[in-house]
């Protein structure tokens, strides 16, 4: 009776225990911890990577960077909205990657197993991928598969792709058979110019750069450029109209100046006499440029000359006078050459200054201006400010010649 007891025992627990063991394994071995994986630590974060093509990547396979294992693949479904590969990864959450991450598929030797890799891109990394992050297609990819480069190398081998090899080879070795130095000294200009390039590849990118920024530019100004070529047509079309009146043109020039010409070589030597007669004359105006300015000085300026200021006692100056202006020519070069008033101590008179170069006889030597009231005469007195009597003062001006500006206009008082 015992003994039928421990059996039904046994065999209740055994149906118990196999029970237990189809329910756990309903799901396959997805759900068991395989040993020799990667270590995910107590706070893992998850990735999904979104591949074209993941090839015979399954759930379970590792997850690597840098060549070390960091984490595993927990799913890989499909998108039905885009057909492509979705594989949902599981990282140690003491792994930092950049927000830019990039994944590709690898096999671990030539025939080994697949695993993802996870790194930071080549260039311009930024951020930090975070949990629940997505790395779209274009950041992801996989390595060549054996297959493929076997599947290539038939293609070459098949249909007598090995003849043509040997082909190429043959023909290869007659070129090179005896121009040894030559090839050599090909190949060594060929190292100095991709060496020379190296060093300039900055200028070559930066010209590169404004080639770009001047087809920019010129796109820009497309409808410019087409509205200019098409109103050249029409002045194109009016130059062919004209085109015989050109021609003409041109070949009355061709004998104007083969005239031209005959008359600069008959004239040459009566151009050269004239310079030669010109040299001694701008000799001594070159040795006069000093004086030149210095003349000019003492030119009448009205109302003053320009060292009359140096007369005055003061900052300013009163001025009484009546002017008479004689516009003749004659009476300008008479009074001009005889001022009747005295000048002002130390100046020079316009008569002195302007009769040697008018060919005037010897001119008396009277300044421009007389000796004003105040200045180096002695003090103003009642005398200097008497007024003519009006009508008198009408009478007698024509007849006088003196005044302030008697050197330069012939009158005034």
């Amino acid at each position: 009776m015992i003994r039928r007891c421990a059996a039904a025992l046994a065999a209740a627990g055994l149906a118990l225990a196999l029970t237990s063991g189809c329910g756990v394994l309903t799901s396959g071995l997805r759900g068991v911890d395989l040993p020799g994986g990667a270590d995910l630590g107590d706070r893992p974060y998850s990735v999904t990577v979104e591949f074209a093509d993941v090839v015979d990547l399954v759930p379970q396979s590792l997850v690597k960077v840098a060549d070390v294992a960091v984490g595993s693949v927990r799913e890989v479904r499909l998108d039905p909205a885009t057909w492509r590969a979705l594989v949902t990864v599981d990282v140690n959450g003491d792994v930092r990657l950049p927000a830019n991450a990039v994944a590709r598929v690898r096999t671990t030797s030539l025939l080994g197993e697949k695993f993802v890799q996870l790194g930071p891109p080549p260039s311009g990394a930024t951020g930090t991928l975070s949990d629940g992050a997505r790395i779209p297609i274009e950041r992801s990819g996989r390595a060549v598969e054996v297959e493929e480069v076997f599947g290539a190398l038939a293609m070459l081998l098949d249909g007598g792709g090995v003849g043509n090899i040997r082909t190429i080879a043959v023909e290869l070795n007659q070129a090179l058979e005896g121009n040894e130095p030559e090839i050599r000294s090909l190949l060594e200009n060929l190292d100095t110019l991709v060496r020379a390039l190296d060093g300039r590849k900055g200028d070559i990118t930066r010209a590169i750069d404004g080639l770009n920024r001047l087809a920019a530019t010129l796109d820009e100004g497309r409808p410019k450029i087409e509205n200019a070529l098409q109103d050249l047509g029409p002045g194109i079309e009016e130059l062919a109209a004209q085109r015989e009146q050109l021609v003409d043109m041109l070949q009355s020039l061709d004998r104007l100046s083969t005239v031209a010409l005959d008359v600069v070589d008959r004239s040459r030597e009566d151009l050269l006499a004239d310079l030669r007669m010109l040299r001694p004359t701008l000799e001594q105006l070159a040795a006069a440029e000093q004086n030149l300015p210095r003349s000019l000085e003492v030119l009448a300026s009205p109302p003053f000359t320009d060292a009359a200021a140096d007369g005055f006692a003061g900052d300013f100056s009163n001025l009484y006078a009546d002017i008479y202006l004689d516009l003749g020519l004659d009476g300008l070069l008479k009074n001009i050459l005889n001022g009747g008033l005295p000048a002002l101590p130390g100046l020079p008179a316009n008569a002195q200054l302007l009769a040697p170069l008018l060919g005037a006889p010897t001119a008396p030597e009277l300044p421009l201006l007389g000796a004003l009231p105040g200045l180096g005469g002695g003090p103003a007195t009642s005398a200097d400010r008497q007024e003519p009597e009006e009508e008198k003062e009408e009478d007698a001006q024509p007849e006088r010649r003196g005044g302030l500006f008697g050197g330069l206009f012939g009158g005034g008082g």
